[in-house]
């Protein structure tokens, strides 16, 4: 057991998908067994539907005679043998994350007291928004904070300053936390896999905006929040995570509004946190999250 504030051991994380397969666990525990890994956590999915397979092995870093560059390297020959789609992180390495915000402040003040708590692992390497009101608050932190204005005649150039300062500050992941413009194509393309968005709905209900207003409007009884990956489609990339809260015909659209607002919170936080500790696998449209 950990001693409470002692700082977590340094892992390397493995994950990995491919064709399933014999002999895929035996090839890679196996692997990690013959150089004295010590695997601490261990995740496998086979998905019968698709025939593919994905894992996620978490293994001590000191427990290897070398580090995760010769980790790579020495774990290529059996990644091309089975046709893996692969990485490895090191814990030591913390994910960098550009948040996106606009007017509205509940998800990045949740980010900043995570951040601040060190609730996981992550940093966050700098706040871009479209309005200049947050810079006094996010300064306060010590983060920078950058006015990107956005209008209905520069979105392209504008998004493309966005994405320039993603890669000036070394962003691994760009969180949309409540930021009310769409990206262009060229963005999203540029970053596949990359851009966490929280949309105030249970997706693939009420797309869009004003998802509060549609649920009011159409008498549901649970509303929710999705968090996403940003695709060129609107509102329906690949979820990573969700969670609902019920109402009843009592609640006003701005009761519904209050209400969503610690989902959304909580919801976006936890697909961060899932993205950042390499938790989540892509397929298509589809994730594989593993708690």
């Amino acid at each position: 057991m950990t001693a409470v504030g002692a700082p977590a051991a340094r892992t390397f994380t493995l994950t990995l998908s491919c064709p399933d397969r014999v002999g895929i666990v035996a090839a890679v525990a196996g692997f990690l067994a013959g150089h004295g890994g010590w695997i601490v956590e261990s995740s496998n999915h086979a998905d019968a539907g698709s025939g593919w397979f994905f894992t996620r092995q978490v293994v001590l870093a000191d427990s290897l005679p070398f580090d995760r560059a010769e980790l790579v390297r020495r774990f290529a020959d059996i990644a091309d043998r089975f046709a893996m789609q692969w990485q490895v992180s090191d814990s030591a390495e913390p994910k960098r994350a550009v948040v996106l915000v606009s007017l509205q402040d509940h998800c990045l003040y949740d980010l900043l007291h995570r951040w601040k708590a060190r609730d996981f692992a992550f940093d966050i390497a700098c706040v871009i928004s479209n309005h200049d009101t947050l810079r006094g608050f996010v300064e306060w932190h010590g983060i920078p904070y950058f006015h990107v204005p956005v209008t209905a005649d520069n979105g392209e150039a504008a998004h493309a300053e966005v994405l320039r300062l993603y890669r000036e500050h070394r962003g691994d992941v760009m969180v949309l936390a409540r930021y009310m413009r769409i990206l262009p194509p060229a963005v999203c393309a540029a970053l596949p896999g990359r851009i966490l968005n929280i949309h105030h709905s249970f997706l693939p209900s009420f797309v869009g905006a004003r998802p509060y207003h549609q649920a009011y409007e159409r008498g549901v009884k649970l509303i929710g929040a999705t968090c996403h990956y940003v695709s060129e489609e609107l509102d329906a990339g690949p979820i990573v995570e969700q969670d609902v809260i019920r109402v009843d015909h009592g609640d006003s659209v701005e009761e519904m509004v209050k209400y969503g607002r610690d989902i959304e919170r909580t919801v976006l936080a936890r697909g961060l946190r899932y993205h950042c500790e390499d938790r989540v696998l892509l397929h298509g449209n589809k994730t594989i999250v593993f708690r």
